[in-house]
Order: structure tokens, then C-alpha cells, then sequence
């Protein structure tokens, strides 16, 4: 059982703890596509995220993250959103979010999309019990069959 005291941190992309997140959510994602080409459009790095942040436990360690893409005046994008499956359920990602949608307030936005999959009904439901919108698909998911995208005003 993960102890659900949590505290959220912007860091860096190259954080050593944000790099194994990725990684951990890459392969879960690959392993539900059963490919490693799942992601259309480009690839989040550290010039493409305005902020990153890391959710770490009672103990420090690093139990999930999430980023903000900029995508023009007034929105943004969530991407690289993942908890670590012992941390789910316990009120991680809804904190992450959370966070996430705080900064970017702070950032002038006040549209926030995200694109998940056909391949993750658990964060379908995640998104859209936290109050995200399904929407047309937008900029490079349109047109993919396994793109869902939500929205929030914020």
C-alpha cells in the first residue's frame, strides 16, 4: 500500500525520477498497443513541455507525473500523465491533475486538451470523472482511430 501524502514538484524533463516515469508509462502503453508507434503528432520534450511535475509519497518516491504542452493562446495540453499501478487508485493522478491545471492558470491558460486511447478506458473514465469533456479530435489526432480527446475549461 502506497501512503497517500503527497507532495507535487515541478522538475525537470531530464529528472531522473521524470525519466523512469516516462519510461514505465512508454512501455505500459506499448505493451497495451502492442506497439511502440501509438503517438500521433510530435513527441513531448523539454523546449515542447512548459512544466513537469513529479508526485512523490510520504517516503520521496517518485509515484507518478504529468507535464503541460502549450499549444497557443489560452490552451494548453496535458501529456505524459502516469501513476505507477501500486499508487493507483489512492488519489495520485486526481492530484497530479489537479496541480497540473493550477500551473496552468498560472500560465494564462484557460483551456486545458488531452488525447488518451482507445487502449486505456481506465483513463477515459479517470478524465472524464474529473470533469473533461469528450471533444472532436484536435491538431495530429484527428483522423486516428485510436485517439479520444477530452477538454476542461478552466
Amino acid at each position: 500500500m502506497i501512503d497517500c501524502t503527497l507532495t507535487i514538484t515541478a522538475v525537470t524533463w531530464d529528472d531522473p525520477d521524470a525519466v523512469r516515469l516516462r519510461e514505465a508509462q512508454r512501455t505500459e502503453l506499448d505493451a497495451r498497443y502492442g506497439t511502440d508507434d501509438h503517438e500521433p503528432g510530435a513527441v513531448p520534450t523539454a523546449e515542447t513541455v512548459a512544466v513537469f511535475l513529479l508526485a512523490r509519497d510520504a517516503g520521496g518516491g517518485a509515484v507518478g507525473c504529468g507535464g503541460l504542452r502549450l499549444l497557443g493562446p489560452g490552451s494548453g495540453e496535458v501529456k505524459r500523465m502516469y501513476v505507477e499501478p501500486a499508487a493507483r487508485g489512492t488519489g495520485v493522478a486526481a492530484a497530479l491533475l489537479r496541480a497540473l491545471e493550477d500551473h496552468a492558470r498560472t500560465l494564462g491558460i484557460t483551456r486545458l486538451l488531452l488525447e488518451t486511447g482507445t487502449g486505456q478506458p481506465d483513463a477515459i473514465r479517470f478524465y472524464q470523472r474529473e470533469g473533461y469533456e469528450p471533444i472532436e479530435a484536435y491538431g495530429p489526432y484527428r483522423g486516428e482511430p485510436l485517439s479520444r480527446c477530452f477538454a476542461r475549461d478552466l
